[in-house]
């Protein structure tokens, strides 16, 4: 069994002190990925470079305070991938690949629209260089798990008010096609609506800070795995971690059989 996480820190600082670490190492995980560090190498602790029982790799933004993501892993990478070759979006810290025997486990970040236009249109270009990133990663012929904050709510179950925000970043029309463009044209798998093709408010992982959003469960999920076909058929349990929060977002938990 295998067992990977994905969770949006919004600040790993902050999620330590809320005792991020504390719970990833009781977890067991086989692989943590983490996204939105909002630090550079040198704010770092050991702790958050290599904590026990576990290696770090991570891709920093160049701004300071900002994106950045990681990959923990029990076991030592054979290889190790910053970025994903686009000068503008690298220069964010958006994603991290490790390589593992025929597994591969990718951390990514992708761009937020909300706070500006243009914002919105680094978003369009990030997803039309992602797509054929997609695309040739699928085609290596490995087996593959992409985890992270895609920062789109795909379907209408996918967040509590999905009628009020269809002209809002996060759930725009041509956000939640090109999602689907990654699984039905792409092929690859939606690891939780495989065991969960239904749930809706069980579902969300990201709840604004705004008004009453986490105490009356008005989310959105936004945090998926995404798996090449052969592994995403071997999902075995999914769930969403919301005893303690680390964030404004919860730690999604996949269990694989591969």
């Amino acid at each position: 069994m295998t067992i990977i996480i994905s969770a949006n820190l919004n600040g790993i600082r902050s999620a330590a002190k809320k005792g991020f670490f504390p719970w990833m190492q009781s977890t067991g995980a086989d692989f943590i990925c983490v996204q939105e560090l909002k630090a550079q190498e040198a704010d770092m602790s050991p702790e958050f470079l290599q904590p026990e029982g576990y290696h770090g790799a991570f891709h920093y933004a160049e701004k300071k305070g900002y994106s950045g993501t990681g990959v923990y892993s029990k076991q030592k990478p054979d290889a190790v991938q910053i970025g994903f070759g686009s000068p503008e979006f690298d220069a964010e810290g958006r994603y991290v690949r490790c390589d593992f025997g025929n597994l591969t486990v990718i951390s990514v970040y992708c761009p937020s629209g909300s706070s500006s236009p243009e914002r919105q249109e680094a978003k369009f270009r990030f997803m039309d260089v992602f797509l054929p990133h997609l695309a040739a990663l699928k085609a290596e012929g490995r087996e593959v798990v992409i985890c992270g904050d895609w920062n789109i709510a795909h379907k209408e179950a996918d967040l509590k008010n999905w009628k009020s925000n269809q002209k809002n970043s996060g759930f725009l029309p041509e956000e939640r096609a090109w999602m689907t463009r990654v699984f039905d044209e792409l092929g690859w798998v939606d690891a939780y609506r495989r065991l969960y093709p239904d749930t809706t408010s069980e579902c969300y992982t990201w709840w604004s800070n705004r008004g009453q959003a986490w105490a009356n469960n008005v989310g959105w999920r936004i945090d998926y795995q995404v798996a090449t076909p052969g592994i995403g058929a071997t999902v075995q349990a999914a769930s969403i971690y919301k005893e303690e929060r680390f964030s404004d977002h919860s730690p999604l938990i996949i269990q694989y059989q591969p």
